[in-house]
């Protein structure tokens, strides 16, 4: 937004990401459980009140209608516009945006941006494809990313290996955020020796859906309560698809610009900033390979090198573009309408200071990307 009003993060909040089904001894929660837990935190953290709140924006995908009016209700209803945001696995970021422009635009002045989710079993079932091409089988995650990872290998050269060497990074990161889903680290045989689920990823190559809840609140920067250390959101930006490219490794193949590209383009505008400003970077890992392409089409590095930097370890913590620093989707787990404000409340954490044993030294300025079906991409740069 051009002579937009800057837009601070207040404070954040994050559940521990998991499975909550209460069963095998697991407690039970239910989405709007973990959903209000994170606002509490980030409240707390803003050392706000939450009648300070003046719109929410709700982040979802499988908690059916009015979910962001029942998480809100567990705190307390106060005639405040609450907007229930589905936009796949961008959808808390989605949710970002919004309330980041409300309050750019001088509209509000505290917003709430929220995601939350208890994801359903098994193989994510999206209903982003037409119904006969689900029929086929064509929204099997797993074998969609076969097919993109497939032709990646083709173009680049890049390995089973490669791809193994990001889980185990991603993995060995989580083991030190308490609220990661999987908190043990696995070694590059352990990750090869898995079974394969769709060739050529093994099972160590997708990420573990899980439920939980993140939020943040947002504010001008003359509301903010802590001035010390405050970080400014300097570019929210989401763009969608264009003719040519089909979600899922469709067979169409125009050359028209890819939705990360078009995205990573606007950020770099709207922020001042350019690839060699970003500190640390959360990138999309749904299936391991994803992270690689997803450096590479973000303009941190070219097509093809990223595996080659992967092994130089240019993406570890102390490496010169940390990326996925608090395990990424492949350890701290997906819940889907929680995960992209997950992905920024990393981000916010480290440009701060405040992530503990994985912290960045030094960072100033961060960059969170998320993908979506439809498809919709994501892209959030936060900076101190």
């Amino acid at each position: 937004m051009k002579n937009a009003r800057e837009v601070v993060i207040a404070g954040a909040g994050l559940t521990r990401f998991n499975s909550y089904d209460g069963r095998k001894g697991r407690p039970k929660k239910e989405f709007y459980d973990l959903g209000s837990e994170a606002i509490l935190k980030a409240l707390t953290h803003a050392q706000m009140e939450w009648k300070e709140i003046q719109a929410a924006f709700c982040g979802n995908v499988y908690c059916g209608t009015a979910a962001g009016h029942q998480t809100i209700g567990k705190i307390g209803m106060t005639g405040i516009p609450i907007v229930n945001v589905e936009n796949a696995c961008s959808s808390g970021a989605s949710a970002f945006r919004l309330a980041y422009q409300m309050i750019a635009a001088e509209i509000h002045d505290v917003v709430l941006a929220v995601g939350f989710e208890t994801m359903p079993r098994g193989f994510i079932m999206s209903t982003a494809w037409p119904e006969w091409q689900r029929t086929m089988g064509f929204n099997v995650q797993p074998a969609a990313y076969a097919m993109q990872t497939l032709r990646y290998m083709e173009e680049t050269g890049a390995t089973v290996e490669d791809f193994s060497r990001v889980t185990v990074k991603n993995r060995r990161n989580g083991a030190l955020n308490p609220n990661a889903r999987l908190q043990k680290p696995v070694t590059l045989e352990e990750v090869l020796g898995s079974r394969v689920v769709a060739k050529p990823l093994h099972l160590l190559h997708a990420c573990p859906l899980a439920d939980g809840g993140a939020a943040v609140v947002l504010c001008s920067k003359d509301r903010l309560k802590q001035k010390d250390g405050a970080v400014s959101v300097a570019a929210s930006v989401l763009t969608s698809g264009t003719y040519g490219h089909e979600y899922g490794g469709g067979s169409v193949r125009i050359k028209t610009p890819d939705t990360i590209e078009i995205g990573v383009e606007q950020a770099w505008e709207m922020s001042g900033c350019g690839p060699e400003d970003i500190d640390v970077v959360q990138a999309y890992d749904t299936m391991s390979p994803g992270e690689l392409w997803d450096i590479e089409k973000l303009g941190l590095c070219k097509k093809g090198e990223a595996p080659h930097l992967l092994r130089q370890g240019a993406f570890d913590l102390d490496g010169k573009c940390p990326v996925n620093t608090d395990g990424g989707l492949m350890s701290r787990g997906h819940p889907l309408g929680a995960t992209a404000l997950a992905q920024i409340v990393e981000i916010y954490t480290q440009v701060r200071g405040e992530a503990g044993p994985r912290q960045v030294p030094d960072a100033k300025t961060g960059l969170a990307h998320a993908m979506g079906a439809g498809p919709n991409s994501s892209i959030v740069i936060l900076k101190k």
